[in-house]
């Protein structure tokens, strides 16, 4: 029996900004540790240009992502999910094989006004707070997954 990677959905409203972000933060963290997909209860229909600029800054390419809906991963196994925004959070339903599930609110950098340089700056804020979130996640499951290799290695 082939045992495949968890699938891990990050959820957001219109998964056209913070979602994006998460996966491709959480991608890059959690290198082939599991399946990363990004969703919405409202799909925007598209990725935000500055969310693709700001992933740019560090060397994470958005520009093949494009916003799905929440409903489309109903049918697959999802181990974890995390909500990025309040409104994911109370319209979430219950995944298939679904283990774990986090509330992570974020800004949403959309919001953000001022000169298009005032908006990035809001953007890459952002995509700092995630990444600091989502690498220490990503650390807590690598540390679980030493244990549990551990335990069952002293108990053979």
């Amino acid at each position: 029996m082939i045992n495949e990677k968890p699938t891990i959905l990050i959820l957001c409203t219109g998964n056209s900004c913070r979602s994006h972000l998460a996966e491709g933060l959480l991608r890059a963290a959690a290198g082939d540790l599991f399946n990363v997909e990004s969703a919405g209860s409202k799909p925007a229909g598209y990725v935000h240009p500055l969310a693709i600029k700001a992933m740019a800054e560090i060397g994470i390419d958005l520009s093949a992502h494009r916003s799905k809906h929440m409903n489309d991963f109903l049918d697959r196994q999802v181990e974890t999910v995390i909500t990025v925004c309040g409104n994911a959070d109370q319209t979430c339903p219950i995944y298939p094989g679904q283990v774990n599930r986090h509330h992570w609110p974020f800004f949403d950098p959309a919001h953000a006004t001022g000169t298009e340089e005032e908006q990035f700056a809001v953007f890459r804020r952002v995509r700092d707070e995630i990444r600091q979130c989502f690498t220490a996640y990503v650390d807590g499951r690598r540390d679980e997954i030493k244990r549990a290799l551990a335990a069952a290695k002293g108990a053979s």
